[in-house]
């Protein structure tokens, strides 16, 4: 049998059925869970060693003194231009709610 996928809207599950299934055929549902895919908090050590192992394959980021001004100027920048831009978004949004 082909598993069969619905949404929850007002407290009743919503799907398409075949086209051959009678009125009042009566159904099973189960909720799906992440342990249903198979997915799990849990992280093997196996798994904890080639993420250590990616992470220190990485060479440390080092920049230069003229990088880092321009980098912090940037930043400098966008935080001004984002300042600038907040009265204007909010007004749009009061806007929307009047």
């Amino acid at each position: 049998m082909t598993a069969l996928h619905g949404v929850v809207k007002n407290r009743r599950v919503e799907m398409d059925v075949p086209a051959d299934w009678a009125e009042g055929t009566s159904v099973e549902i189960f909720p799906i869970t992440e342990s249903s895919y198979g997915d799990s908090d849990e992280v093997s050590p196996e798994e904890i060693a080639r993420t250590l192992a990616a992470m220190d394959s990485f060479e440390a980021l080092d920049m230069t003194e003229a990088e880092i001004a321009a980098w912090e100027a940037d930043r400098e920048a966008r935080k001004a231009l984002e300042k600038a831009q907040f009265n204007e978004r909010l007004e749009t949004l009061r806007r929307m709610w009047e």
